[in-house]
């Protein structure tokens, strides 16, 4: 019998500990799609530099992904999105928008070592 709480209570140890840590980010793909829309065309091949619009999400969204969670959050959003776009021209957006991401906007970047 003590032996079967003992297990309740680990696994409801367990169960918390994943919701805690899903929790820490609070940043959706949404949020990232929502933020970025106005890039959709700069990334795609048009025009020769990023829009206000676009700058401005970046902005927008480098200030809300501050946590480890949320700046992996984006870049796994970001990630499952950069295949459709201009690979160079994607990447390079957070520099021409004057904003310092840390890590490349790629297809192959590994989200899991960004701190």
């Amino acid at each position: 019998m003590a032996r079967t709480a003992a297990t309740k209570l680990a696994l409801v140890a367990l169960v918390a500990a994943m919701l805690l840590v899903a929790a820490d980010a609070a940043i959706t793909c949404g949020q990232v799609s929502s933020a970025l829309g106005p890039c959709a065309a700069y990334a795609k091949g048009s025009g020769t530099s990023p829009s206000a619009g676009c700058c401005s999400g970046v902005k927008r969204l480098a200030g809300l992904a501050r946590s480890t969670a949320d700046k992996q959050a984006t870049c796994r959003c970001l990630k499952s999105v950069a295949g459709a776009y201009n690979a160079g021209r994607a990447a390079g957006i957070p520099s021409r928008c004057g904003v310092s991401v840390p890590y490349t906007i790629s297809a192959s970047v590994d989200c899991t070592k960004i701190h």
